[in-house]
C-alpha cells in the first residue's frame, strides 16, 4: 500500500502481484473503492501472470476527501487521478481495465493518452461521446429497488453493511450470489471509508469534452454484461462499434458487479488472454493491434 498524489490530493494506492509482472491498471465506478474488486478477480489475474494495481477514487475509502463547493471537480479530473496513480508508480504504460465510472474514465485515458495504455478492457460502461441517444435506460424496476434502499437507515456501521450487500445483489442481477464473499466485502469498503456519503460527489462534476472514440488506439476488449440493469447490452455494443478493432465478449448471466459464484474467475480469464494477445514487445511502450 502507498499514497500517490495527484495534485494536491493523496490517493490510496496498492499493488498485487510480482513488480516485474506488466502491469494492469484497475479503475472502479462512481462511488466505489479498490475493494470493490472481488478478491477472487485480483487472486486470478495475479495468478495469471499481470501485477494488479487498485486505487481509491478521491472521495472515497482512505484517498483524500474533496469540500466539493469550495473546490469542485469534474471527469477530466477523475482521468488525471488514474494518470497520476502510473506517475506515481513510475509506470509510462500499463494494461487498463475500467468498469462502469471507471470504464469512461478508461476511455478517456485512451483517447486523451493513447501512449500509457498498452490494452483496454472495458465493461458495464457506455461510449463517453454521448452521441448514442437510442440506447435504452437502466431498468425502471432495478431503480426503484436501489432508491428504496437509500431510504433505509445507515447511521451504524452494521445498517451500512447490511444495505451495502443488499446493493450488491441488486448489481449483480444474476444467479449464483454469493453472499459471503459479498458480505465481506460490505465489511471492508464499510470499514475503511473516511466519509461513506462523500463519494456522491462523483455524479456532481461538470463532464466536460472527451476525446472522441476514434482516438482510441490500444487494443480494445468490450464485454457485455447481459445481465447489466444499469447498461444494457446495446451501450456496450455501441462502445464496441465505434473503437476500431474492438473485440465484443458476450457474458450470459453477468451483471452490474461480477459477485455470482464463477464470475470473477472467468473475466479475470478474459482479461488475462486479452493482456497475452498483445504484450508488450521489448524496446516498445505500447502494443499495437496487428
Amino acid at each position: 500500500m502507498t499514497y500517490v498524489t495527484s495534485g494536491e490530493l493523496r490517493l490510496w494506492t496498492t499493488r498485487d502481484g510480482d513488480p516485474a509482472d506488466p502491469p494492469v491498471l484497475l479503475i472502479m465506478g462512481a462511488e466505489a473503492q479498490a475493494v470493490h474488486w472481488p478478491a477472487a478477480f485480483v487472486e486470478r489475474l495475479v495468478a495469471g501472470g499481470l501485477q494488479v494495481i487498485r486505487y481509491d477514487h478521491r472521495d472515497t475509502g482512505r484517498s483524500d476527501l474533496v469540500d466539493f463547493d469550495a473546490s469542485p471537480y469534474g471527469a477530466a479530473d477523475l482521468v488525471a487521478d488514474a494518470a497520476a496513480v502510473l506517475d506515481g508508480l513510475s509506470l509510462d504504460s500499463a494494461h487498463v481495465v475500467g468498469t462502469s465510472m471507471g470504464g469512461a474514465i478508461a476511455q478517456w485515458l485512451a483517447g486523451s493518452s493513447p501512449g500509457r495504455v498498452r490494452t483496454l478492457t472495458l465493461m458495464n460502461t457506455t461510449p463517453i461521446t454521448g452521441d448514442h441517444p437510442g440506447l435504452p435506460p437502466a431498468d425502471p424496476t432495478f431503480m426503484a429497488a436501489v432508491a428504496a434502499l437509500a431510504d433505509l437507515p445507515q447511521t451504524t456501521p452494521a445498517q451500512r453493511i447490511d444495505v451495502a450487500v443488499r446493493a450488491y445483489e441488486l448489481f449483480t442481477a444474476s444467479p449464483g450470489f454469493d453472499r459471503p464473499a459479498a458480505r465481506r466485502m460490505a465489511v471492508e469498503a464499510v470499514s475503511r471509508a473516511r466519509d461513506w456519503t462523500s463519494g456522491a460527489n462523483h455524479y456532481r462534476g461538470a463532464e466536460g469534452t472527451p476525446p472522441p472514440l476514434s482516438a482510441i488506439i490500444a487494443p480494445t476488449l468490450v464485454i457485455a454484461a447481459e445481465a447489466d440493469p444499469m447498461f444494457p447490452p446495446p451501450h456496450t455494443e455501441a462502445l464496441a462499434s465505434q473503437i476500431a478493432g474492438a473485440r465484443l465478449e458476450r457474458v450470459p448471466g453477468l451483471g452490474h458487479m461480477m459477485l455470482a459464484h464463477g464470475q470473477p474467475e472467468r473475466l479475470a480469464d478474459l482479461i488475462v488472454s486479452h493482456t497475452r494477445e498483445f504484450s508488450t514487445p521489448a524496446g516498445d511502450s505500447r502494443p499495437k493491434r496487428p
